[in-house]
């Protein structure tokens, strides 16, 4: 299977990514997620912005998107522990996310991925996480 072939399978294999919204594009070695926006994602209706749940759902899914990539096996990655900086309101309108696989051992793999809308330079939140790899 190709590369767009594991990241299809994983866009296909979690029902909250279709509930999202989700889809990703692969460019070589950098995988973007994208989340357009749509109503059912507002959190604070007076701003609006996007729920909290949902960026970081959002982000999390962006972690392991390059995980299903890179590390493929028919098995899920299981997440040992995230943490989340919420940086600015995510407002209503397609957000962006760029994952970096900053280590990927034999069993866990250290993921760091930013969020923005408008400029990249200017995040809106970013997730810092830890994933356990399945194993064949």
């Amino acid at each position: 299977m190709t590369p767009e072939d594991h990241l299809r399978a994983f866009l296909a294999r979690a029902p909250y990514i279709r509930f999202l919204g989700m889809t990703a594009e692969l460019a070589g070695d950098e995988l973007t997620g994208i989340l357009p926006f749509s109503p059912h994602l507002i959190g604070n209706t007076m701003l609006p912005a996007l729920h909290g749940g949902v960026i970081g759902g959002f982000l999390e899914m962006t972690a392991l998107a390059p995980l299903a990539v890179t590390q493929s096996t028919p098995r899920v990655h299981k997440t040992i522990d995230v943490t989340i900086e919420y940086l600015r309101p995510g407002r209503a309108m397609t957000t962006y996310a760029r994952a970096d696989l900053r280590k990927v051992g034999r069993r866990i793999a250290n993921v760091h991925v930013e969020a923005w809308q408008e400029a990249r330079s200017q995040p809106i939140a970013a997730l810092r996480g830890h994933f356990m790899l399945a194993e064949d």
